[in-house]
């Protein structure tokens, strides 16, 4: 059944980006128009992001944002049989940056939010430093589409590791000089998180990445994928820090909620609304749990 799915796949990603793209507009007609996707949730998340802002600039966000969305799938099909020189034009950055960390000996952990498009910064971070980066992945129920997805992500070099197989395998990772790079923004459980306003309502963090890196003295470098035009992307790093050991967990983690706020407000659209990131309501119980809030 792989074989087959991944035959009909390469064969649809031969198409030009043209050809893609009417597909993704058809697409996107029927998820918004037809059968509104999630739209009462980024609605919901658009007007606390951006109380500032009307209906009518709100609902132009979130009908770019499901473009961009869509197009997301859309070139990660087309990476399928994109040539590497194709992929070169279309995803630049400052990768230098991260490569002169790592020619100092110094471990990373590279840390970025659901910007589109995700799957291409994880393709160009591999082909362009000069360390095989770690994923970490959640697990695809269906195990046809998780091999296909699999295969995809891996094409550069990526070693992929599954959430749940993370902990057991964390000190063979960090016995050794390493790069790792987590989109940190996901929505973890309420309690054994730090708790920071994001666009003005708190929200839990996960401790995870900051954690580590003070754990491991591993440089903390932000990056930015910022979309210049439809399939044209760039990645711009920044160095936090390669001295992790003076901060704390919260002051990192209001250091990334800082950039992160940043790079959403500068491109709206190209963030993934459809995230329940205000799913939960802080409560003071959580606190007997190692939950913390910075009111900040």
């Amino acid at each position: 059944m792989y074989y087959i799915l991944y035959g009909f796949f390469y064969v649809v990603s031969l198409l030009p980006f043209s050809v893609l793209y009417g597909i993704s507009n058809s697409i996107y007609f029927f998820v918004y128009y037809v059968f509104g996707y999630r739209k009462k949730i980024v609605m919901g998340n658009l007007a606390i992001a951006f109380p500032e802002k009307n209906i009518d600039q709100r609902i132009a966000i979130a009908k770019q944002f499901y473009k961009n969305f869509i197009d997301t799938f859309i070139e990660m099909l087309k990476s399928l049989s994109m040539n590497d020189a194709e992929f070169d034009r279309r995803c630049t950055g400052n990768f230098e940056v991260i490569n002169e960390v790592i020619a100092r000996g110094k471990s990373i952990n590279l840390v970025g939010g659901h910007m589109f498009n995700w799957e291409y910064a994880n393709l160009v971070i591999s082909r362009q430093i000069n360390i095989a980066p770690i994923g970490v992945y959640g697990k695809v129920e269906n195990r046809v589409f998780e091999k296909l997805l699999l295969n995809l992500r891996s094409r550069y070099g990526t070693i992929l590791i599954a959430t749940g197989d993370f902990k057991a395998r964390i000190k063979e990772i960090t016995s050794q000089q390493y790069c790792m790079y987590l989109l940190a923004d996901q929505n973890p459980l309420p309690h054994n998180s730090i708790w920071i306003n994001f666009f003005g309502k708190p929200v839990p963090f996960i401790r995870g990445a900051h954690q580590s890196a003070i754990k491991y003295n591993s440089a903390v470098i932000f990056i930015n994928f910022k979309k210049i035009k439809r399939g044209y992307y760039s990645f711009e790093s920044e160095v936090i820090t390669e001295n992790p050991a003076e901060y704390t967990v919260p002051e990192l983690i209001k250091k990334y909620r800082n950039f992160l706020q940043k790079i959403i407000s500068n491109q709206p659209e190209n963030y993934l609304w459809s995230h329940r990131r205000w799913k939960y309501d802080f409560n003071e119980n959580f606190e007997k749990y190692s939950g913390e809030l910075i009111n900040e």
